[in-house]
């Protein structure tokens, strides 16, 4: 959003003025929070970005001279999302993978065309679980000091990598983090997902049907061999999620076909760039496209949330909503994972999450019908 820039410039500048030691505020007294915000204040929390406008909304070019793909250094964040660090290696996000929510919405809109009502479901499940609610920062992929002050334990404010909330096991091409780092790119797994496009996709690629077989022999393996797993909900919207957009969101507009090739899936789960003279989807992806597509791998593979007690042995969690719930996660999320994390907040930091709590239900309202809930009062 140009016309902000110098407005954002101003909020980077002062959020490094308020927060110049980084250290944590961890376990601090209520009073002791109180004071400190008093003294330093919170970030400013815009509105979510509108769509794109009528006739800036279509076919467009995204790998252009103004977003040249520079790799990440050594002090640049990455993390699971090959989408999110794509879109950060090609500067629609900030190169070093700390960024505002409202950032991450214009990115996926303006790098991949993501719908607006898609991409703030997206952004504000994650930030709410793993941002910073005082600096209204979060990091793409490990926790950084770069956010700012922690908000007081059990809030973790560990960054997209964080495992067990928008990260989980069974990742296409991560590893569980049982098994070590779940935020790296993992070859074999990689070739595991080429071997099935081969098998199972229209002429060698990762359609649909390739990635509904994938998503269950992931499960599958993880069930046999990850003594810890954890597959109920919010991962398992996210799993499903994340089987599908490759299909979509890494596919030239200009074929729109659903048929990602090998070269482009390399691309983006591993170089983290788009491809040479790459085009963003045709038209804005909301969830009328994105639902249908996640209903067909789990009718292909049906299953029921459950945790691991040991290897192979998957117990069923029937207190989880299922996937087909989509009200029941977002009240999972909103009543029991957000709480977990900020149990009784006050003040300011109640302040910042009710308000993106609202943006979050703005986002679930726009094509389903639920219910919104406040965890912590309508105030």
């Amino acid at each position: 959003m140009v016309k902000f820039v110098t407005f954002l410039l101003l909020t980077i500048v002062r959020l490094a003025v308020a927060f110049p030691a980084y250290d944590s505020i961890a376990g601090l007294s209520e009073r002791e929070i109180n004071k400190y915000i008093t003294r330093n204040g919170v970030a400013e929390i815009p509105n979510p970005p509108l769509p794109l406008p009528k006739g800036q909304d279509g076919l467009k070019l995204v790998n252009d001279p103004a977003h040249p793909f520079i790799a990440a250094g050594p002090n640049d964040i990455r993390g699971p999302c090959p989408a999110l660090n794509t879109l950060a290696s090609h500067g629609y996000l900030p190169r070093n993978g700390v960024a505002r929510p409202d950032q991450i919405i214009t990115a996926v809109m303006e790098g991949l065309n993501l719908g607006n009502d898609f991409a703030k479901f997206l952004c504000y499940q994650a930030f709410l679980m793993n941002g910073n609610p005082l600096t209204n920062l979060m990091s793409i992929g490990m926790k950084t000091p770069l956010t700012g002050q922690d908000p007081p334990k059990p809030a973790l404010v560990g960054g997209l990598s964080q495992h067990g909330t928008f990260e989980g096991d069974t990742s296409m091409t991560r590893v569980d983090a049982f098994f070590g780092d779940q935020a790296v790119f993992n070859e074999t797994l990689f070739q595991g997902f080429i071997d099935t496009a081969t098998k199972f996709g229209f002429n060698g690629t990762y359609d649909v049907n390739a990635a509904a077989e994938l998503r269950n022999q992931r499960l599958q393996n993880s069930i046999q061999t990850n003594p810890q797993l954890v597959f109920t909900s919010p991962r398992i919207l996210s799993a499903y999620s994340e089987a599908v957009f490759p299909t979509i969101f890494f596919v030239d507009g200009r074929l729109n076909n659903r048929q990602l090739t090998i070269d482009a899936a390399r691309h983006f789960f591993d170089l983290q760039m788009m491809p040479t003279g790459f085009f963003r989807q045709p038209a804005p992806v909301n969830f009328t496209i994105v639902d249908p597509l996640v209903s067909f791998l789990f009718n292909k593979h049906p299953f029921s949330p459950g945790v691991n007690h040991g290897k192979n042995n998957f117990v069923l969690q029937p207190q989880t909503p299922p996937l087909s719930d989509f009200c029941g996660i977002y009240e999972d999320i909103v009543l029991r994972v957000i709480p977990g994390q900020y149990p009784k907040p006050t003040g300011a930091l109640k302040d910042a999450i009710n308000k993106n709590l609202g943006f979050f239900f703005g986002a679930v309202s726009a094509e389903h019908n639920c219910t919104q809930v406040f965890p912590f009062g309508r105030d």
